[in-house]
């Protein structure tokens, strides 16, 4: 989001004075009224949930409120725990959903063994979570029970989302990355064991007592003969995504990894026909990393995956979510830090793995033999599992370096002609082979290299490998061998080299030695996908930025002039009136429902110093920002002493603005500051009124010294000073003590109030509320972007729902209970002294139906009335109730009843929230009172909810020696806001 001003360029003098102003402010580091937006705050709450005799450890992720939001479970990779996910988790939940990340049994703090994802063990976990998050209230439901749910991960954690796809049919979309479709082909592709996979499985999951006995006892039956078994497979099968595919019906995004010889790219297109199949949209995007390292693209990928749940969660046609298909490919070298370009290629569908292939003539003796060495020793290298994923080894490979080594007479070669031009491989290449053994079963081991002009730089894409047995070899038979896919481009001039070699570092061979023979029965067929189509490389900046920006600058000089001439005119009535919101919404980037601001509406006077408060995320800086200009609304209007406020607009120079500190050169002095400042508004010296803003802002001989010299609290009044240069009608400041220590904040506080005396206005946002309520006369709190309550400070303190009963004498946990019994009270807690009584709301409109001026009376006011002498009602009916219990004039007397505070500003301690009343003020109804202040006024009728609190706490006999509402500014603040006081 682009937040410089727009200048207007009139005349040369203009120019050079908005020249200067760039120049300073750049080097002061920062401009007074540039504002960020301040994402939502994210809460998160941990919770161990029981599952089966297993606990899970779990974390839900919100952005609080009552608002219904779909529902994200994000699992995380084998091996690691919920904590990997947090990140994610946060950001989808400032995007609108609720997050719930849990570590998998066996992993982190939870539980129980592993299971690689049992239909048993791991998939109902899954489904016991979507229970639980359809009892939240907040988040949204497609029928009872049936939240509206997506789930993400990758690799372990994708598998997760696919099967509970599968297997729980409230799932509603989900978005697997670097994942496995069957878990019995990626780790005994063609009957071959994966021996150092495997063994990192194992390894990873803290050895293979942590597993399932039945896991724990394949693994060491495979690991020992070297060959997989029929049951092994099926031990495997069944906990497979491939195990339920006719039933993932829901709408899937599949990333899958390029430098992945764990789960390679066929396991997402044996997904993505599957579910295809089904009838539910599937987009496929191979990212450029995988679990043999290389670059994740985790920015992109993530952006990808909310855009996804934003379209099929939220039902957001307007959304993007990417091309059906997209690869990620190099685009050379970037000559500064070495570092692989990434560009992508795309296509409108999926092109599969054998889209128009071009047969490769390959050339070479059609008969070749070779040898399977005893101990299948030493192997051949191509990936390394572990060491590869630490620098990303298999990345290398598309920049043109290869790691790959083939043991003379182990490998059978068989090469093309070099290439007239240049070949785009994109799917798996294929070949038939006839294959001869001296012993029962062979295992070959099918790669396709590139190999440059001479046969120098011999480079095996992404350090891919086919591995393939071949039972009954030695009556010999056709085999059709289906080579890794890859995205790869051979240059012009470099040939293709087919190899089967006997050995494999990262796979079980035979032991026993034995010779191969293979004769070539084909040519190699390589898929092409030419409707895959690679982005165009950016032309260098200077080609087009100078005409662009000169076209640019005068269409804005244009528009602006246009503007002027059209320009909402002033409203005379609200000429004196220094700020008048009205309707003002504003929405988030690239969304048509989410707002930062909707339908704010208030009114500032002169005089007022008011307060923005509200939590993270309220839209608080978003309405500063728009008020100054910076931003334009997308609805309503903002007026400023009855012009409308649009970028440029002259009214502004009547704005001071104080936003997230100013930027000052060190060595000069603070005058000096100031002075260069205020030169380079290029407005008149005399204009400035420095004297007058330097005897407010009260820096003293502080002026004449370097401003390094000056502490955190000297630099903020320089910089309200600075705010304050041409003493603005309208000054704003955005949390002016920030790191400030309390006598500080306490000159600040002055500043503001001495500025505000002239009849000047100041709109302060801040988040020290005692210091707020001191030196605030008015408040506007905002929530979610919309407006919450609005008026004089006293007022809105009044109008909080708690009430302090005093009590003379401790009381039993029973008496409490049955005191949060009552019909008229919500909750009760034990405070020092007494008991904070939250109440339940009086029939009729709320303070929330009035935000800006509301005609009852607070709650607090409305204690007053009805338990004051001149309210009568509870005075009479706890009487009535003590005569009804026969209680003595004696304990009658021990009540007392706090006033109201009378001032906003007043901080010292001792009132009748402090203390309780003098039993003698209770006894004698002549006792003069403190009389409230004109702004909680108490009507005439009182408060029915307080009266029958009152009797009903006599009734009880609780000894009550004050009654008062617990009107800090902290607690109205969080009522409001539906928070905990």
């Amino acid at each position: 989001m682009d937040l410089r001003p727009q200048l207007r360029l009139r005349r040369p003098r203009r120019w050079l004075a908005a020249t200067a102003a760039v120049a300073v402010l750049a080097a002061a580091g920062t401009w007074t009224a540039v504002a960020s937006d301040k994402p939502p705050e994210v809460h998160r709450s941990d919770r161990t949930m029981a599952v089966d005799g297993v606990n899970l450890d779990t974390s839900y992720f919100t952005t609080g409120g009552t608002a219904r939001r779909p529902a994200v479970l994000l699992a995380h990779g084998f091996g690691g725990s919920k904590d990997d996910v947090r990140k994610q988790a946060e950001g989808l939940a400032r995007d609108g959903y609720a997050v719930l990340t849990w570590s998998a049994r066996g992993f982190g703090k939870s539980t129980g063994k592993i299971g690689l994802n049992d239909p048993d063990g791991e998939v109902k976990d899954v489904s016991k979570l979507i229970d639980w998050l359809a009892k939240q209230p907040d988040v949204q439901l497609d029928k009872p029970g049936d939240p509206r749910v997506g789930v993400a991960g990758g690799s372990y954690g994708g598998a997760i989302s696919l099967l509970a796809a599968g297997y729980d049919a409230r799932v509603d979309a989900i978005a697997p990355a670097i994942t496995y479709w069957n878990l019995a082909d990626a780790l005994f592709p063609n009957g071959v064991f994966k021996k150092l996979w495997a063994s990192i499985f194992i390894n990873s999951g803290g050895g293979c007592a942590n597993f399932e006995p039945q896991l724990c006892a394949m693994y060491d039956r495979v690991a020992e003969s070297g060959k997989p078994d029929a049951a092994a497979r099926a031990l495997l099968d069944e906990r497979s995504p491939s195990a339920v595919a006719t039933h993932i019906n829901v709408p899937t995004l599949l990333l899958q990894g390029q430098t992945d010889s764990l789960f390679p790219l066929g396991q997402a297109d044996a997904a993505a026909k599957a579910i295809r199949a089904n009838g539910a949209p599937v987009d496929v995007d191979w990212i450029a990393g995988g679990h043999d390292g290389g670059d994740m693209e985790t920015s992109r990928v993530q952006a990808r995956v909310t855009s996804w749940f934003d379209r099929y969660l939220k039902d957001d046609k307007n959304t993007d979510t990417g091309p059906a298909f997209r690869v990620t490919r190099t685009g050379g070298v970037d000559s500064t830090d070495g570092a692989a370009q990434l560009r992508g290629a795309s296509g409108s569908a999926y092109p599969g793995l054998e889209s128009d292939p071009r047969a490769i003539a390959l050339t070479g003796r059609r008969e070749q033999s070779f040898t399977n060495p005893a101990g299948a020793s030493p192997p051949a290298i191509s990936a390394l599992p572990g060491l590869g994923s630490a620098g990303g080894l298999s990345q290398l490979s598309s920049l043109g370096v290869g790691i790959s080594l083939d043991f003379p007479g182990q490998y059978a070669a068989f090469d093309s002609k070099p290439l007239t031009q240049g070949l785009r491989i994109t799917g798996s290449p294929t070949v038939t082979v006839h294959v001869k053994s001296t012993s029962d079963d062979a295992v070959l081991f099918g790669k396709v290299y590139d190999v440059g002009p001479g046969g120098t730089q011999q480079v095996l894409p992404s350090q891919l490998v086919t591995p393939l047995r071949v039972e009954g070899a030695k009556a010999g038979k056709d085999v059709t061998i289906t080579l890794p896919a890859i995205d790869y481009d051979v240059q012009s001039g470099h040939h293709l080299r087919l190899v089967l070699a006997s050995t494999d570092l990262a796979y079980s061979s035979p032991t026993a030695p034995a010779t191969y023979t293979v004769t070539l029965k084909s040519d190699l067929k390589v898929p092409t996908a030419p409707g895959v189509t690679t982005a165009a490389a950016t032309l260098p900046s200077w080609v087009w930025w100078f005409p662009l920006a000169g076209a640019a600058l005068a269409l804005a000089l244009l528009l602006t002039g246009r503007r002027r001439t059209s320009a909402t005119p002033p409203d005379p009535e609200l000429a004196e009136v220094p700020l008048q919101i009205t309707d003002l919404s504003k929405r988030y980037a690239k969304s048509a429902d989410r707002y930062a601001v909707r339908e704010l509406s208030f009114r500032v006077e002169k005089g007022q110093v008011l307060g923005l408060l509200g939590p993270n995320g309220a839209g608080k800086t978003t309405t500063l920002r728009m008020l100054m200009g910076l931003i334009k609304p997308d609805d309503g209007e903002i007026r400023v002493f009855g012009h409308a406020i649009r970028p440029g607009a002259p009214v502004l120079s009547r704005v001071g603005a104080f936003v997230e500190g100013a930027g000052f050169l060190p060595h000069l002095s603070g005058r000096e500051n100031l002075e260069l400042y205020w030169q380079a508004t290029g407005r008149p010296p005399e204009d400035a009124h420095l004297e007058e803003a330097l005897e407010i802002a009260g820096l003293g001989d502080a002026l004449a010294r370097a401003v390094r010299t000056y502490s955190q609290g000297m630099r903020q009044r320089l910089a309200i000073a600075q705010a304050m240069l041409g003493l603005p009608d309208l000054l704003i400041l955005d949390e002016p003590t920030n790191g400030l220590d309390p006598p500080q904040i306490r000159e600040m506080r002055e500043v503001m109030i001495r500025y505000a005396e002239a009849g000047r206005t100041v709109i302060v946002s801040s988040h020290l509320l005692a210091e707020v309520e001191q030196s605030c006369t008015h408040l506007v709190v905002m929530d979610r972007g919309r407006l919450v309550q609005a008026g004089p400070v006293a007022e809105i303190i009044g109008s909080g729902d708690t009430l302090l009963v005093g009590l003379a004498a401790d009381i039993p946990d029973p008496l409490v209970d049955k005191i949060a019994a009552l019909p008229d009270v919500e909750s009760v807690t034990r405070a020092d002294g007494g008991l904070l009584l939250r109440l339940a709301s009086d029939d009729g409109p709320s303070s929330g139906d009035h935000p800006v001026s509301a005609d009852q009376p607070a709650l607090g006011d409305r204690l007053v009335s009805a338990a004051s002498p001149a309210g009568g009602a509870v005075a009479e009916g706890a009487g009535a109730a003590r005569e009804a219990q026969g209680a003595t004039t004696a304990e009658a007397s021990g009540v007392a009843l706090a006033e109201p505070a009378t001032s906003a500003t007043a901080d010292a301690p001792g009132t009748a929230l402090d203390a309780p009343v003098p039993p003698s003020l209770a006894e004698d109804p002549a006792t003069p009172s403190t009389p409230p202040s004109p702004s909680s006024a108490p009507s005439a009728h009182g408060s029915p909810t307080a009266a029958r609190l009152l009797v009903e706490l006599v009734r009880l006999e609780v000894p009550v020696s004050s009654v008062g509402p617990h009107r800090r500014l902290e607690d109205a603040f969080l009522t409001l806001i539906g928070g905990s006081a």
